[in-house]
């Protein structure tokens, strides 16, 4: 999974990449040229959690938006 661009991955397997490479980079055992590789990899997968989530967020928006959902009262009922 390491050889994956960040861009082809999907939400989980990005999410699970960079939990995988920071227990990497938590043991210590990295060279300096390695620990920056990792480094610049792990900016990587962050943002494209971060995009995969915003776009998540932009869709439930403008499900809820079409919908026009109400927030739940349990008075109503």
């Amino acid at each position: 999974m390491a050889d994956e661009r960040p861009d082809d991955l999907d939400f989980e397997a990005a999410l699970h990449a960079l939990e995988a490479l920071v227990a990497r980079m938590e043991e210590g055992e990295l060279s300096l040229e390695d620990s920056l590789r990792e480094f610049e990899r792990g900016m990587a997968l962050t943002r494209r959690c971060q995009q995969l989530l915003t776009q998540a967020e932009q869709r439930v928006q403008q499900l809820t938006e079409q919908g026009e959902l109400q927030p739940f009262d349990e008075d109503d009922q």
